[in-house]
């Protein structure tokens, strides 16, 4: 992993809660400023700890639009109860625009600290070109100001584990130039698995056909999914039974996971907290796992309305996925480069 030498104190094992001990080694002391938005779903404790800066996306639900602020003043259960209750309503969430972008970067322009912002992937969000957008704007205006824009080309908590590591990384001394090349780098080591509860909401979202969605759950056939190095989701295989695709996580991680207890691990889940229990449960059990810091919190309501309630993710540190590309893709990788 692209990481140098740290005189950080190891994290603490870490009980099924939303605030994990991240050590003062997390604490944001460098004169980089780290944005990112609400899609990473950040335990709002962590989010506050880091001290970054958090765009929120809004969504819309039968009530009017509202702001995803990382369940501060709503209700993860009741949300995914309600989509539980309505299945034939239609959740829509709403992409960041570039006036918004544009005000959050100006403002980090007029007190002139060099910013880095680390966006939701292109590959689920045009969000990242309206960032991308407002960023140019904002150079011509500010030129001799420093500001990157990264896509994430991961999602949810894989987002997370990432902005953790890039605000520890800051106090080393870091550019924001070295910061940003840093990251751009170390995010294909960011590995996330998960399984849905069923299809219905990937059908109402258009992503699949509802003949195939009804066929899934009569068949109890529950898939494991994971993103591509554009950040787009895919399958990772077919498991019948919920237990099954569960056990494929956990053979995920043993076969990729880095062995480095000093950077957590995250489970997130849609209101499935019974599996995320029994997930922390066997991850404790792996070879070097048990005082592992596991950072527990609830998907935003971002990517709630497109997976559904019951999805469950575990989301760590490990090998370079890049190193996984099918034959075609690296034929692809030579064609357009490596920042393909």
């Amino acid at each position: 992993m692209p990481r140098p030498d740290r005189d950080t104190p190891k994290t603490a094992a870490q009980q099924p809660s939303p605030s994990p001990s991240l050590g003062e080694g997390y604490r944001q002391k460098s004169p980089v400023r780290i944005i990112v938005d609400s899609t990473a779903d950040y335990a709002p404790e962590v989010a506050r700890r880091l001290g970054v800066e958090v765009i929120p996306f809004t969504y819309i639900t039968p009530e009017g639009e509202k702001v995803d602020d990382l369940w501060e003043t709503s209700d993860p259960h009741e949300f995914y109860e309600g989509m539980r209750r309505h299945p034939e309503v239609h959740y829509t969430t709403c992409a960041i625009t570039p006036g918004r972008y544009f005000e959050v970067f100006e403002r980090a322009a007029r007190e002139g600290t060099p910013t880095i912002y680390m966006g939701l992937t292109a590959g689920l969000s045009s969000s990242i070109y309206s960032a991308e957008q407002a960023a140019e704007m904002v150079r011509e205006k500010y030129p001799d100001f420093e500001l990157y824009v990264m896509d994430n080309r991961c999602d949810s908590a894989a987002g997370e584990l990432l902005a953790i590591e890039v605000v520890r990384q800051s106090q080393n001394g870091f550019t924001a130039k070295e910061l940003f090349e840093w990251a751009c780098d170390a995010r294909y080591f960011v590995h996330g698995y998960f399984t849905l509860d069923s299809f219905d909401a990937l059908a109402a979202g258009g992503r699949i056909p509802p003949a195939a969605a009804n066929v899934g759950g009569k068949l109890d056939i529950k898939p494991e999914l994971s993103y591509d190095l554009n950040g787009a989701l895919t399958l990772r295989g077919m498991c019948r039974g919920r237990k099954k695709a569960l056990r494929a996580m956990l053979q995920d991680f043993r076969e990729n996971y880095a062995h480095d207890t000093t950077l957590p691990l995250a489970i997130v889940s849609t209101d499935a907290e019974k599996d995320a229990d029994w997930l922390e449960k066997e991850l404790r059990r792996e070879k070097g796992c048990a005082g592992v810091t596991i950072i527990r919190s609830q998907v935003s309501p971002i990517l709630g309305c497109h997976v559904g309630p019951g999805m469950v993710a575990l989301v760590f540190w490990g090998t370079d996925r890049r190193e996984r590309l099918s034959l075609t893709d690296k034929i692809a990788r030579r064609l357009r480069g490596p920042s393909a």
